[in-house]
């Protein structure tokens, strides 16, 4: 990124403002690069080899019965496959790379919860293993088999309280559809405390796909709700604002664990309402809903902290995506209010949409510190969970920024006609440009309890900093939080 003369500008309009800049391209190294290859220098063997990766990294999805396409647990089942992993794998951040997770990791915080990519060298490993004719190996090479429960798997365990939105419908050839789906009541008779939340679409698809949604060249599709939104309410009346929004489902959405000594409360006698979701046609007529699993902390648990999230943080109003053109790029701004910690980057774009950067700005030189950037694909949408030493930690005044890439040509296969221009709406093919990933405002005390909790735990000493953290290594915080701890 070069830096950019309307910095100082945005940093002017106040706290909570957000300013769209459309700047000229300038484009990271790494963007949608494959990892390069190490070279390997010894025999590469299904069971010694393959199966390790494949077992840590793929075969939670590639099961029999699962969400997945194709099975990958037994050397027959992945050996018709060895040259589409070589490709699939070799893909970098680009749209389509397996296991599908496209952080790039040559720049930002590189600590991620539940991350299931693939180093370089294992890169190369399926590379040699699919150019060396697939070979098995010694079978006593073979780790142990993983087993799978029957029927829906769960990433937060069997919830404790599953609810089911209102059956949906599309036509095989309908336009985009989004608006409110109705209700449905949780049947809660007591308060609980949410830790974990997870989102699985239901529908009577069936039969080979090509795609996850059927806004690409490739035609079938295997899901018909790309987002929903999901908010609690008690009564007949509003939103109930203690609770505030869950995470908004996505297609391919990983699930959602709160932060440690943090509870979404959920009433007794609650009702969830799904105010917006947005719906694609697959090529085939379709029924579905959402199953949504709760896992609930354990009865008399008290929050230690409390939730407040930054509000929506992006640039869709501007966004002015001409037909025919790679590399389109659009900024936005916003100051921190308050203290921050960036729990997620969660990037939310449409189907042109291939690449997101999110970015701190701080102190009076203005330095710019990137902290993740991420191919994007419509089709799969990935949340990136900070690993609980690596989530940003950035002191009010802050500004942060995200780019958006677009790529509106024939190459970006999510995107059904290249020649239209779009900007602002909620179909696919229209464009959004967000940050959903959850930003929690941290009060002065909590803030210099997590930087001295992050000192502790990476042994910093003064005057070292990590990338996210501008002041962790500051002598007058240090100071301050031992005046503030009676010291």
């Amino acid at each position: 990124m070069t830096r950019n003369p309307h910095w100082t500008r945005a940093a002017s309009l106040g706290l909570g403002t957000v300013v769209a800049l459309t700047l000229p391209v300038v484009m990271s190294a790494g963007q949608g690069t494959p990892a390069g290859n190490a070279p390997i220098t010894q025999d590469v063997t299904f069971t010694k080899d393959i199966a390790p990766i494949l077992q840590r990294s793929c075969q939670g999805c590639h099961h029999p019965n699962s969400l997945a396409p194709m099975s990958l647990m037994t050397y027959e089942e992945v050996r018709p496959w060895a040259r589409g992993m070589k490709t699939k794998t070799g893909l970098g951040t680009k749209a389509g790379v397996m296991p599908p997770w496209y952080m790039e990791k040559n720049i930002g915080i590189q600590k991620y919860k539940n991350d299931p990519s693939l180093s370089e060298a294992e890169i190369a490993k399926i590379a040699t293993w699919a150019d060396s004719g697939a070979p098995m190996g010694n079978s006593a090479d073979m780790p142990p088999s993983l087993t799978f429960s029957e029927g829906t798997d769960w990433k937060i365990g069997q919830p404790d309280l599953i609810v089911s939105t209102p059956t949906v419908t599309m036509k095989a050839l309908s336009p985009d559809w989004w608006g409110p789906i109705g209700e449905t009541p949780t049947g809660l008779t007591e308060d609980r405390y949410v830790a974990a939340v997870e989102y699985h679409e239901v529908n009577n698809l069936a039969g080979k796909v090509t795609s996850t949604l059927g806004t690409n060249n490739s035609g079938a599709g295997h899901f018909i709700i790309h987002h929903m939104g999901t908010q609690p309410r008690v009564g007949d009346g509003p939103p109930d604002a203690a609770a505030g929004n869950f995470p908004t489902h996505e297609v391919g959405r990983n699930a959602d664990v709160f932060e440690p000594g943090e509870g979404r409360l959920l009433k007794a006698g609650s009702t969830l309402v799904f105010p917006s979701a947005h719906l694609h046609a697959v090529g085939r007529d379709a029924t579905a809903h959402v199953d949504i699993g709760f896992k609930f902390h354990p009865r008399g648990y008290k929050p230690t902290t409390v939730f407040r999230r930054m509000g929506l943080f992006g640039n869709s109003m501007n966004l002015d995506i001409k037909g025919m053109e790679a590399n389109q790029q659009f900024q936005a701004f916003t100051v921190l209010a308050e203290n921050a910690k960036v729990v997620a980057f969660e990037p939310h774009m449409h189907a042109a949409g291939v690449r997101m950067c999110l970015d701190a700005i701080s102190g009076a030189g203005m330095a710019v510190e990137t902290l993740s950037c991420v191919g994007y694909d419509h089709s799969w949408v990935r949340v990136y969970t900070f690993a609980d030493d690596a989530a940003p930690l950035l002191p009010k005044g802050t500004i942060l920024r995200i780019t958006g890439y677009f790529d509106n040509t024939p190459a970006n296969r999510n995107v059904v006609d290249p020649r239209n221009w779009s900007g602002l709406g909620h179909r696919s093919i229209d464009n959004m440009m967000n940050q959903l990933g959850e930003v929690v405002y941290l009060t002065d005390e909590e803030f210099q309890a997590q930087m001295a909790q992050r000192r502790k735990v990476l042994h910093l000493t003064e005057g070292q900093s990590v990338i996210g953290c501008p002041l962790c290594g500051s002598r007058q915080l240090r100071v301050t939080a031992a005046a503030n701890q009676g010291q």
